[in-house]
């Protein structure tokens, strides 16, 4: 049977209340075929997540209205690794507050994290550049560092396919701890691993089908913006650890964005992700859909990613051809697949962009 979380806010929220009505849908899970696990209640944010089995959504919605009347706001499918992985667990706590008048288990147990991307240069590419051997032997030594510090800054990894690294924090400061230390290791190791990482903060349930999916997704975000070796956080990250290192940071590696260049970002990356695939998807399009004149998009645009419009969008292209081609697609197919109309133009893009030709990459 599938397994879902779900969110419900409800401002002023307090954790007995939450209990009370977690006990009220245990009296009625089975009329409606669910197997109530565990939630999470966080008072500060007014904010309360469920876990359960269930036979879909509907049930879910079904056994709430009439247990207490507190429908979901949202409620995705969701696997029970993945929410181990981020957050800690998918039963009770092991510590928690019994009501004297009541006898139920009351305890206060925020859902949000803090969470670090971290990605490297395509590893074909590094066997192109380095060979079989060195950069096996380089990104172990990467794999083994990383895992080195998530345990010393008490993250949690988690497994997620295609995404890099993505560890989980409740902490802001160990998060953090743990990328500068990454960082600082890895220069001494070697340069040539264009090492990127990224730290935003969120809720496992955020308008994505995934859990913490817009964290994430915008971790990413960041990610591929920040220079080579550089770490980027967003702006809710550098209120919840102002006063810690990145204050003192002097070397340049560190990158914080503001509010305001999140919101137009998120804007530009939005309108990026659902038209590059359009071979007609140029600048003036990308205007129109933002709104913007072609002065204004070119000077936000440079300003946060450092590359004008149209070199955003071929760099977005060409780095959307590799995973095709680490696929069953051709090359004759992922040309137009990612939005170029010449095999001969996007060959030329790729040679220059990553150092060798297409068909080099496919048999790597």
């Amino acid at each position: 049977m599938p397994i879902f979380m779900d969110l419900h806010i409800v401002p002023g929220v307090i954790a007995s209340h939450v209990a009370e009505a977690h006990q009220e849908d245990l009296k009625i899970q089975n009329q409606y075929g669910c197997r109530v696990m565990t939630y999470w209640v966080d008072e500060d944010r007014g904010s309360a997540f469920c876990l359960m089995e269930a036979p879909n959504k509907e049930a879910v919605m079904e056994m709430h209205d009439n247990a207490h009347g507190l429908i979901p706001h949202e409620i995705i499918e969701v696997n029970s690794g993945i929410v181990e992985a981020f957050l800690g667990r998918i039963k009770y706590p092991e510590t928690y507050e019994v009501s004297e008048d009541t006898g139920l288990k009351i305890f206060n147990d925020p859902a949000f994290r803090i969470i670090l991307v971290i990605n490297t240069r395509d590893p074909k590419l590094l066997r192109y550049e380095m060979g079989e051997t060195k950069s096996q032997e380089l990104l172990y030594k990467f794999a083994r560092l990383v895992k080195q510090q998530i345990v010393a800054n008490q993250g949690r990894l988690v497994e997620l396919e295609g995404e890099g690294f993505v560890v989980s924090f409740i902490s802001g400061s160990q998060a953090l701890k743990c990328a500068y230390t990454i960082q600082e290791e890895i220069q001494k190791l070697s340069g040539v691993l264009e090492l990127r990482m990224a730290i935003n903060a969120g809720l496992p349930v955020d308008k994505s089908d995934r859990l913490f999916g817009t964290t994430i997704e915008f971790a990413q975000d960041m990610c591929n913006i920040a220079d080579s070796n550089q770490i980027a956080i967003s702006s809710i990250v550098n209120e919840l650890s102002k006063s810690d290192y990145h204050e003192t940071d002097t070397s340049g590696n560190l990158r914080s964005f503001s509010v305001g260049e999140e919101k137009f970002m998120d804007s530009l990356m939005q309108v990026l992700k659902e038209n590059w695939r359009d071979s007609e998807f140029t600048v003036e399009v990308f205007c129109k859909k933002l709104g913007l004149s072609k002065s204004q998009l070119y000077r936000k645009c440079k300003a946060i990613t450092k590359l004008s419009p149209n070199s955003l969008i071929r760099e977005y292209r060409l780095s959307q051809s590799l995973l095709l081609l680490r696929t069953d697609r051709n090359i004759a197919e992922t040309v137009f697949e990612v939005g170029f109309t010449s095999p001969s133009y996007y060959t030329k893009c790729f040679q220059k962009r990553f150092g060798l030709l297409p068909l080099q990459y496919l048999k790597i």
